[in-house]
């Protein structure tokens, strides 16, 4: 790398705590770097979830956990990060409040088998993630189902994973809500694979 940005150590998501708003920009100019929701990261680093969880975890100290769409966008199911992060902590944690403009925070019941531990974030387990958005209530159907059959695009176990979390959840709230869309989810996942075993695109 330049000047700019040849320093020992750096991490693989830059913020102006590691090198001023000037360099960044001429690193960018120079096509050695590339923006990535509140951080830069050189333009040859893999497009993996623990980059665009430690991009989105510049929002918010390290004992957040990253949640709903922010998750979603992590595991790669949404192409661009939310504009508000969402966040969780667990009712157990000892956190200090958060707050930010951009930033949403909520405690929830959460088991450690149920996130994702990566070097400098943490984030809902694809499961988790899917578990989270079919029983929010404030979110439209049709995004919640559209991300959540991307979600599970890739992963074949997601769908019957979800389903049992959902069906084992017998007293929890919108339960109703998540099952219909999860119904939904899984006939569209049904027709992708019908059209892909006939040899139709998706697009």
């Amino acid at each position: 790398m330049s000047q700019h940005v040849r320093m020992a150590k750096l991490p693989n998501v830059l913020s102006t705590d590691d090198l001023s708003l000037a360099e960044l920009c001429a690193a960018r100019i120079d096509g050695e770097l590339m923006p990535i929701d509140e951080g830069w990261a050189p333009v040859d680093e893999p497009d993996l979830p623990s980059l665009r969880a430690a991009a989105i975890a510049l929002r918010a100290p390290r004992s957040l956990v990253i949640e709903r769409r922010s998750a979603a966008w992590v595991h790669g199911a949404l192409t661009a990060p939310p504009a508000v992060a969402q966040f969780c902590v667990p009712r157990t944690a000892r956190v200090a409040s958060v707050s930010g403009p951009r930033l949403l925070v909520r405690e929830v019941a959460i088991e450690p088998d149920e996130i994702v531990e990566y070097r400098r974030a943490r984030c809902t387990t694809p499961v988790r993630t899917g578990f989270d958005l079919l029983r929010e209530p404030a979110e439209a159907d049709d995004e919640v189902e559209a991300i959540v059959t991307s979600l599970c695009g890739d992963d074949a176990e997601l769908p019957r994973a979800l389903r049992r979390r959902l069906e084992a959840s017998t007293r929890m709230p919108h339960r109703g809500l998540a099952l219909h869309r999860l119904v939904r989810v899984e006939a569209m996942l049904a027709d992708e694979r019908r059209r892909e075993g006939a040899g139709v695109s998706r697009r």
